[in-house]
């Protein structure tokens, strides 16, 4: 019996099977007992000697629900039993994760926007050269003869001191915002979490997270009833960025074979912020940095 092992499911119909064993068990004990009850059992015990033995009981035999009571406790026993049975020998199986061949595979075309950079803005136009226009002689004025004022300041003068006006410069402008340049190729790409404490390699580490990755999606992944019925495959496409910290942003499809399939593969992807450990980011020269990483998601329906 110790090789005995039970999925879920036959659990509970052998659970409803012995439940519905003990309520047929009580139902026809309970028609037995009515049934010698509603007989003339007063008739069969007419006998004097039988009638003073009756005195001291106060039912008839037959009619005397504890009479089964070690069978009926020994049946409870034996059901007890078995239902500890069945629960240490209820197995959960892992869910079989099919990953498909070349999973990671794709057409680089997909590849149409390049990621973003911090590219400085381009510097103003300078400002256009003056125009020289020469004034003609007749429409210039001479300038009339300067008139000349007494400055000088006797001892007995008052000198009213004039109010400093200080006009405050305006505050120079905010700089623009530096936007952190998203690298496509790493020295260090980002990896999936789980594979950080596994010892290797970094290239070792890369593959074994690719496979955490690959396990990760195809055990989330749903595939659209809608695509389902109408016999939709191909590969979704789906873009992330892989931020410093390891979090997962900006994720967008950019291939999509239609029926929900695309957004299947979106919400498994946007997912991963949920899913308690993040990625190990991206490094450039030893520093994490922004990532830009494509994932296929591939469709296919089982034969």
């Amino acid at each position: 019996m110790g090789d005995l092992s039970l999925t879920g499911q036959t659990v509970g119909l052998l659970f409803l099977g012995l439940l519905l064993l003990t309520i047929a068990i009580i139902f026809a004990y309970r028609t037995y007992i009515k049934k010698q009850a509603d007989s003339d059992l007063s008739a069969k015990y007419d006998d004097s000697n039988i009638k003073s033995y009756l005195k001291s009981r106060n039912k008839y035999p037959e009619a005397d629900v504890m009479r089964k009571t070690g069978s009926i406790f020994g049946y409870g026993l034996a059901t007890a039993l078995a239902l500890t049975l069945f629960a240490f020998s209820w197995t959960r199986y892992e869910k079989v994760v099919v990953i498909p061949d070349d999973a990671l595979d794709f057409d680089e075309e997909i590849e149409q926007e390049p990621p973003r950079t911090a590219e400085p803005p381009p510097p103003p136009p300078p400002p256009p050269p003056p125009v020289i226009e020469e004034v003609p002689e007749e429409e210039i004025e001479e300038e009339d003869e300067p008139v000349f004022e007494d400055t000088e300041i006797e001892a007995d003068d008052v000198v009213e001191e004039l109010p400093v006006v200080e006009d405050a410069p305006p505050p120079p402008p905010p700089p623009p915002p530096v936007e952190e340049e998203i690298f496509k190729v790493v020295e260090q790409m980002p990896r999936f979490p789980g594979c950080e404490d596994s010892g290797g390699s970094d290239k070792e580490k890369e593959e074994c997270a690719k496979q955490k990755m690959l396990q990760y999606i195809y055990k989330n992944l749903k595939y659209p009833a809608i695509a389902r019925e109408n016999g939709v495959e191909g590969m979704a496409v789906v873009q992330f960025v892989v931020e410093k910290d390891g979090s997962v942003a900006e994720a967008k499809i950019v291939r999509d074979p239609g029926a929900g399939t695309g957004a299947s593969a979106l919400k498994v992807v946007e997912a991963m912020n949920s899913m308690g450990s993040k990625w190990t980011p991206g490094k450039q020269r030893g520093r994490a940095v922004k990532v830009q990483y494509t994932l296929p998601v591939k469709f296919k329906l089982e034969g």
